[in-house]
């Protein structure tokens, strides 16, 4: 019995002259080769991806950072990190429990109260100015009787 199917008359070396035999499924190179070219072809496609990818996102942080310029709430706070809240009368800590008087300064549970940190601030006053603003006087005319 004789063998079936085509046969090649002598093995071809690779084109790359690497020593090892090559097929020509394999585009006369050996497996090695034939798997170096491949990867070589699919990075070369990858690349060619991800430079639009990157195109992508580079137009992305370009947008988010024209958007950021334009608007109109940048101000010095949000620059920089914030200093921690203190007492302004024991310099303690205070952090998200600082307690704002309407005289200005921020204090902790212990003197958040204005008899505790000697508060100049005229409550009364501010309160009759606005009972004032709030609640106008209305005046009727007398009713003239028969």
């Amino acid at each position: 019995m004789g063998s079936e199917g085509i046969q090649e008359s002598e093995p071809k070396l690779c084109k790359n002259g690497c020593g090892f035999f090559g097929t020509s499924a394999t585009m006369d190179l050996c497996s090695k080769c034939y798997r170096d070219l491949r990867g070589k072809e699919e990075q070369a496609v990858s690349d060619e991806k991800s430079s639009t990818a990157k195109l992508d996102d580079d137009f992305r942080v370009f947008k988010a950072h024209v958007a950021s310029l334009l608007s109109p709430s940048t101000g010095f706070e949000s620059m920089g990190k914030a200093a921690p809240k203190r007492c302004s009368s024991c310099n303690k800590k205070v952090g998200l429990l600082g307690f704002p008087c309407r005289c200005g300064p921020i204090f902790c549970g212990a003197h958040r109260y204005p008899e505790e940190h000697e508060c100049k601030f005229d409550f009364k006053a501010v309160g009759k100015d606005t009972i004032a603003r709030d609640n106008p006087v209305v005046k009727a005319d007398k009713v003239v009787r028969f």
